[in-house]
């Protein structure tokens, strides 16, 4: 499945980017390669938007600032997604009893 951005750059998605309210938040294992590339990121993020806001240039769509941070928040958003999802403690628990059992 893939997501586009308002700048129409196709950007894979594994899950679903939104989340209902009584859904928990699966944890994530992050590598150091990811956790890296995150901050990286992030720190783009918040430059880019910074220097928006500090030019105080009218909202567009069309701005290529606000496209670039469109773009990196997608490619935060992939970087995510693509770190494996830790068991909760109750799916580990279900699992040894599961083999017990078994």
């Amino acid at each position: 499945m893939a997501a586009f951005t308002t700048t129409s750059f196709p950007i894979p998605v594994s899950e679903p980017l939104a989340l209902s309210d009584h859904v928990r938040p699966k944890r994530r294992r992050i590598t150091p390669r990811a956790g890296h590339a995150l901050e990286k990121l992030g720190h783009a993020i918040e430059y880019l938007t910074d220097e928006f806001l500090y030019e105080a240039t009218p909202f567009s769509s069309n701005s290529p600032q606000l496209q670039a941070v469109q773009l990196l928040m997608a490619l935060n958003r992939q970087v995510y997604y693509e770190c494996p999802v830790v068991p909760s403690f109750g799916e580990r628990l279900r699992s040894i009893l599961h083999l017990r059992a078994a």
